[in-house]
C-alpha cells in the first residue's frame, strides 16, 4: 500500500483479508459461553452445561486448566459459587485475549510495525486492598454472581438496583472510581432494560464483556494492572489525528500520536486522552469546549502543531497521563509527514493481559493508493484487489471529515479496528484533491477552534445550553 522505504504503515493488504488460524473456533466457544449467560446458572439446561464445559475444554492444558474445569463442573450443576464465576470470567478473558493477540500480530506483519517491550512479561505485582476496599470488592462480587444466575432474561428492578448501594461506597475512594464507573454504567444499562423477559434483542456480546470485565476487576489489585506506571517522556509529540468518542451524560478525545524523544532513540507511538462529563443539550463542535479547557494539546491539534513534552508520566500502555505544565506548543507539524516518515517505525507499547480485548484493537496506519468503492453497507478502500472496509460511522460530527471527503481522498490515516469478524478503517485525515490542489481534511481539526459556519454555530449553541445549564444550577444552589 506504501512503499516501506517511504515510512508507510499499512504494507500487507493481503494479510487483513487472509483468515486466521483459531480465530472463529475461539470466538465460537465464547459465544457458546455467552449464550449461557442469557438464561443464567441457577438451573443451567444441557445446552448453557455445554456452552460453559466448552470453555473449560478451550483452556485445557494452560495453567487455568484445573481450575476452570473444577468451575465449568460446579456451574454447569447449577451450584457454582463466586471463585468459580470468576475462573469462568477469567477463562473467557484468555480466550478473547489469545484472539486479541492474534489479531495484532497480523496488523504487526501487514504494518511491519515492531513492538515495545517483551510480549511474554507480565504486569508489576500490585498491593493488596486494604480490608475496607476488599469488603467493596466482594459486595460488588456477590452482585455480580447474581446476575449470571438470575441471566439476562431473569433480569428485574430488584436484581438491579443491588448495585447501587456497592457503586454508592465506591465512588468515595480514588482507588475504585474505575470500578464503579463500570458497575454504574453496567447497572444503569441493565436498569434500562428491565424486565429481561420481554426483551425483543439481548446484546449478548456486549453484556458477557461488561459481566466478566467487571468481575475480573473486583480481584484485589487488579484495577491497577492495566494502568502501571511506564515512567516519564520527554521529546517532541507529533499528532496523527483525533478519535472523538460521545455518549449522552459524557464524551472523551483521544489524541494518537507518534512521540519522538529527545536525544535519539526509536519514535514511540502514544495516546493522550481527556474526559468530560456533558448534558444532553451539548453536540456537534459545542462538545471542544467541554474538552479544551483540560487539555492544551487539543489546541495544538487543531492549529496542526507539534508538542514538546518534558518529563511527562506515561503508562505502560503508552498513555500519556496529561499535565499541561509539563508541555508547550511547538512547530508546525503535518500528520501526513510524520505518517510517512515515522510512523512504521515506531514501537507499539504491549498491552497489558486484562485489557487484551478485540474491541481494543486501534492502531495508527496510513493508506495510499486506494480506489474508494461504494459497497451495499459502507464504503471500502480497494488495494491491489483487496477490500478494507471503512467505518465512517466512527467519524464525530464534530469536525469537517464527511463521508463525502473520504469518498474521493487519495491518502488516509486512520485506525484499524476489528470488528463483527473483519478489520476495519476509522479514519482520523484524509487528503483530498480540491481544484487540482491536494488538501487534507481532519476529523479533530475543530479542535482548538474554527471559523467555519457550521462549527461556528455549533459552538455558539452549545455556549448558550451551558450558560442556561449553569443560571439553573445556580438557581437550585441558592434554593
Amino acid at each position: 500500500m506504501v512503499p516501506s522505504d517511504a515510512g508507510g504503515g499499512l504494507m500487507r493488504g493481503d494479510l487483513l483479508s487472509d483468515p486466521v488460524e483459531g480465530l472463529d473456533e475461539a470466538l465460537a466457544v465464547v459465544d457458546a459461553f455467552d449464550e449461557a449467560l442469557v438464561a443464567g446458572l441457577l438451573r443451567p439446561g444441557p445446552a448453557q452445561a455445554a456452552g460453559v464445559s466448552g470453555l473449560a475444554g478451550a483452556v485445557a492444558g494452560t495453567p487455568l486448566a484445573a481450575r476452570v474445569a473444577e468451575a465449568a463442573e460446579k456451574a454447569a450443576a447449577g451450584t457454582g459459587g463466586e471463585d468459580h464465576f470468576v475462573a469462568l470470567a477469567a477463562a473467557r478473558n484468555a480466550l478473547l485475549g489469545s484472539v486479541h493477540d492474534a489479531l495484532v500480530q497480523r496488523i504487526d506483519e501487514a504494518v511491519g510495525r515492531p513492538v515495545e517491550g517483551d510480549e511474554t512479561a507480565g504486569p508489576e505485582p500490585v498491593a493488596a486492598a486494604p480490608e475496607e476496599a476488599a469488603n467493596l470488592l466482594a459486595a460488588a462480587r456477590s452482585w455480580l454472581c447474581d446476575l449470571a444466575r438470575g441471566g439476562w432474561r431473569g433480569l428485574d428492578h430488584e436484581l438491579v438496583a443491588g448495585a447501587a448501594p456497592v457503586v454508592a461506597a465506591m465512588l468515595p475512594e480514588p482507588g475504585m472510581r474505575r470500578r464503579a464507573a463500570l458497575l454504574d454504567g453496567f447497572a444503569a444499562e441493565l436498569a434500562a432494560s428491565c424486565p429481561g423477559a420481554t426483551l425483543e434483542r439481548v446484546p449478548v456480546r456486549r453484556w458477557a464483556d461488561l459481566w466478566s470485565r467487571a468481575l475480573l476487576l473486583t480481584v484485589p489489585g487488579s484495577a491497577g494492572a492495566g494502568a502501571g506506571a511506564g515512567g516519564t517522556v520527554t521529546g517532541r509529540l507529533l499528532p496523527l489525528g483525533v478519535d472523538l468518542q460521545e455518549h449522552a451524560t459524557a464524551v472523551q478525545a483521544q489524541v494518537h500520536a507518534v512521540l519522538e524523544p529527545v536525544g535519539g532513540g526509536a519514535p514511540r507511538l502514544v495516546r493522550a486522552s481527556v474526559s468530560a462529563p456533558k448534558p444532553d443539550t451539548v453536540v456537534g463542535a459545542g462538545l471542544w469546549q467541554l474538552l479544551r479547557p483540560r487539555m492544551s494539546l487539543l489546541g495544538a491539534v487543531g492549529e496542526g502543531r507539534s508538542a514538546e513534552v518534558e518529563a511527562m508520566p506515561v503508562t505502560a500502555e503508552g498513555d500519556l497521563l496529561w499535565d499541561d505544565a509539563l508541555a508547550r506548543t511547538g512547530e508546525p507539524a503535518d500528520a501526513f509527514a510524520t505518517a510517512r516518515v515515522m510512523l512504521s517505525a515506531a514501537t507499539a507499547a504491549r498491552v497489558e493481559p486484562l485489557d487484551r480485548h478485540p474491541v481494543r484493537i486501534a492502531v495508527p496506519v496510513l493508506l495510499e493508493g486506494y480506489a474508494a468503492r461504494e459497497g451495499k453497507d459502507r464504503l471500502a478502500f480497494e488495494v491491489a484487489g483487496r477490500l478494507l472496509a471503512v467505518d465512517t460511522d466512527r467519524m464525530p460530527a464534530a469536525g469537517p471529515l464527511t463521508p463525502e471527503a473520504v469518498a474521493a481522498s487519495h491518502a488516509c490515516v486512520g485506525l484499524l479496528r476489528w470488528d463483527a469478524g473483519k478489520f476495519l478503517l476509522q479514519p482520523l485525515a484524509v487528503e483530498t484533491t480540491v481544484r487540482k490542489k491536494t488538501v487534507a481534511v481532519h476529523a479533530g481539526a475543530w479542535a482548538g477552534g474554527t471559523s467555519d459556519k457550521a462549527g461556528v454555530r455549533a459552538e455558539k449553541a452549545a455556549t448558550d445550553a451551558v450558560a442556561v445549564l449553569r443560571e439553573r444550577a445556580g438557581r437550585l444552589l441558592r434554593t
